[in-house]
């Protein structure tokens, strides 16, 4: 017997323009849901529907529909009607901020509200409150971000839409060489070149830190080991205090002078002490010398 299909989830982000929604919607996607911003409110049902029946993997969507669709305020309470006929789990949520704090963002932006083309801040947030205030009402949850930051609001959405889930971050370790330039990506960055170059010693020369002889020559060193410490330290310190923040992507550049041996053998290790210690989020390791030549 063929089990029925799971009930889609879809997360309907809505509210006052400067509340938040874009913040919003980009926490929703970072959860897993395929989302999109602005998507005419008539389309939607139609939208539904081609998911349903597509052989897309997508069970969870998030939208942000509002005033900016010129159809929104005649059709939403009718497609809100439509989706909930169907076999779906809709959840719409409301943002909201204060009038002066709306002010001072659309200020800060320099962008012109969506019903006060002309100008008239204000007198654009008042209409736009007194027009989406049916759909306040109708909202699971409301979301006051007068004093919330982008990271806050992230975070308050990603624990009430998937409270089991957790940030992932991707941890990567770059190995480089100072004698071609900082890479551009780096978020923090260690310079080894403190360290015994095997670049003077004649066997290993023309091997990289890749080779086993030439890892040994560094890492058997205590004052690597005293670093390799120091570093894990420092790193296991800061991560948490990442993922908190919201950071997606995390890449520690590891420099010595040419970037093939002490910096290469110097990543690789804490590459594997990363893995062993993150067990849930993904460790990477790039070696700056292949792509030198």
């Amino acid at each position: 017997m063929v089990e029925p299909p799971s009930p889609l989830q879809i997360v309907w982000v809505s509210g006052l323009s400067g509340s938040g929604k874009t913040t919003a919607i980009k926490a929703l996607e970072d959860v897993g849901y395929f989302c999109i911003d602005n998507l005419p409110i008539v389309l939607l049902p139609t939208f539904i529907d081609l998911i349903r029946n597509s052989k897309l993997d997508i069970n969870k969507i998030g939208l942000v529909v509002d005033i900016r669709e010129k159809e929104f305020l005649k059709d939403v309470k009718n497609v809100i009607a439509q989706i909930k006929a169907t076999n779906a789990v809709l959840r719409i949520f409301f943002l909201e901020s204060s009038d002066e704090t709306l002010i001072t963002r659309f200020k800060t932006t320099r962008r012109q509200h969506p019903l006060a083309p002309s100008g008239g801040i204000i007198e654009g947030i008042h209409k736009e409150r007194e027009n989406l205030s049916f759909l306040k009402e109708m909202a699971d949850q409301t979301i006051d971000t007068t004093n919330l930051s982008i990271h806050e609001l992230r975070k308050r959405i990603i624990h009430t839409i998937a409270p089991g889930d957790t940030q992932k971050l991707s941890l990567t370790f770059l190995s480089f060489g100072f004698k071609y330039g900082l890479p551009a990506e780096l978020d923090l960055l260690f310079d080894v070149r403190f360290l015994p170059n095997p670049f003077f010693v004649e066997d290993l020369k023309n091997l990289t830190g890749l080779d086993e002889s030439v890892r040994r020559f560094i890492l058997d060193k205590q004052e690597a080991q005293e670093f390799l410490s120091h570093v894990e330290g420092f790193l296991k310190f800061l991560i948490p205090q990442y993922l908190e923040e919201g950071k997606a992507y995390l890449t520690v550049g590891i420099g010595c002078t040419g970037g093939v041996h002490r910096s290469v053998a110097i990543a690789r290790e804490l590459k594997n002490r990363f893995s062993d210690h993150l067990k849930n989020l993904p460790v990477h390791v790039m070696d700056g010398f292949r792509d030198i030549g």
